[in-house]
C-alpha cells in the first residue's frame, strides 16, 4: 500500500510539476504570424503607385495546415484597415504572402491595398492581425530603424 501511495504521489507531483512549467498557449508563436515589414519605402516618400507598393507587410503559415484568410483583417494603430474580402488561402509550411500598400494585380503570393498614401509610419507603428471573429493573433511593432524588419516583428 505504501508503495503504491509513494507512486500516485510522485506521478501526481510530476504531473504539476510539469503543468507549472509549461509555457501559457497564449505564449506560443502562432502559425500564421506577421514575418517582416517594409514601412519605409526605399527612395523619397513620392506617393508614386511604385513607391506604394514597395511599402508592404508580409505574413508566414509555418503551420502543418493550409489558412483561409477570407474576412481576416491586418491594420495599424492610426485604424487603417485591409480585409481580405474573399477567399484566399495561404498554403502550409511557410507559406507566404506580402500585401502591398499600392495598386495592383493580386496574386498568388501578393495582395494589394488599393491606397493612395503609406499606411506604415517610419518612425514607428504596429500592425495587427486579427481573425474574422476580431480575436487578435499577432501583432508586428518597430521603432525608427532601417525601414525594415523582419521576423520577430
Amino acid at each position: 500500500m505504501k508503495k503504491t501511495i509513494g507512486l500516485v504521489a510522485a506521478v501526481l507531483f510530476g504531473a504539476t510539476v510539469a503543468f507549472v512549467g509549461a509555457a501559457p498557449a497564449s505564449a506560443a508563436t502562432p502559425p500564421l504570424r506577421f514575418h517582416g515589414a517594409q514601412y519605409d519605402s526605399p527612395g523619397s516618400d513620392t506617393g508614386s503607385n511604385t513607391s506604394l507598393n514597395a511599402e508592404w507587410i508580409s505574413l508566414i503559415n509555418t503551420g502543418a495546415s493550409a489558412v483561409n484568410l477570407k474576412g481576416w483583417t491586418i491594420r495599424d494603430k492610426a485604424g487603417h484597415v485591409y480585409t481580405f474580402t474573399s477567399d484566399y488561402t495561404i498554403p502550409a509550411k511557410n507559406g507566404r504572402l506580402w500585401v502591398h500598400t499600392g495598386k495592383g494585380t493580386n496574386n498568388a503570393q501578393n495582395r494589394y491595398w488599393w491606397r493612395s498614401w503609406y499606411v506604415w509610419n517610419n518612425t514607428g507603428d504596429t500592425a495587427y492581425l486579427r481573425k474574422p471573429s476580431g480575436a487578435q493573433v499577432d501583432t508586428c511593432t518597430w521603432g525608427n530603424k532601417s525601414g525594415r524588419t523582419w521576423v520577430g516583428c
